[in-house]
């Protein structure tokens, strides 16, 4: 089995088209893969939505679909919630942004993902982070876990 960690910006695909879209939905129908996301993602989505509902792209009967159809996902195991956060992923998100921030312009919520996704690569939980942003995948790399944009996968296949 294969385990993919969606982050945030892979994981808003699944509830409103966008470029990747296709690819985050192929990723979690091939057989064997699973999807995984942290608990910190939940609430980013809630942010996500209130965002394009604020901008035009959803309307509020739009937004409340897509969190119905992500608690459903969850619900009914198309995805997985990942550990919750605890202090050594934090430690580890403080020394990643030592590490990257400056340089390639970590951030804080960035980070907290990357240290989940770590944790859950050296348990050999996933081997695969899913991420919209150049720069998470980047650091991603840089610290030995695979990345893949959806919205420009490349040739990375399993």
């Amino acid at each position: 089995m294969t385990g993919y960690f969606l982050d945030t910006s892979a994981l808003a695909k699944l509830y409103h088209e966008e470029i990747g879209s296709d690819y985050v939905e192929s990723i979690l129908n091939r057989p064997g893969s699973k999807g995984i996301v942290s608990q910190l993602s939940l609430v980013e989505m809630e942010s996500v939505f209130a965002i394009k509902v604020r901008t035009g792209a959803l309307d509020e009967s739009g937004r409340s679909l897509a969190l119905r159809r992500l608690r459903a996902d969850i619900a009914r195991e198309r995805l997985f919630l990942g550990p919750p956060i605890e202090p050594k992923h934090y430690r580890s998100a403080a020394k990643l942004l030592r590490l990257h921030g400056v340089l390639r312009g970590l951030r804080t919520l960035d980070a907290l993902q990357l240290a989940v996704a770590l944790d859950m690569l050296e348990a050999s939980l996933i081997s695969v982070m899913l991420s919209a942003d150049k720069r998470l995948c980047e650091v991603a790399e840089v610290c030995g876990c695979p990345a893949v944009d959806p919205a420009n996968p490349g040739l990375i296949e399993d």
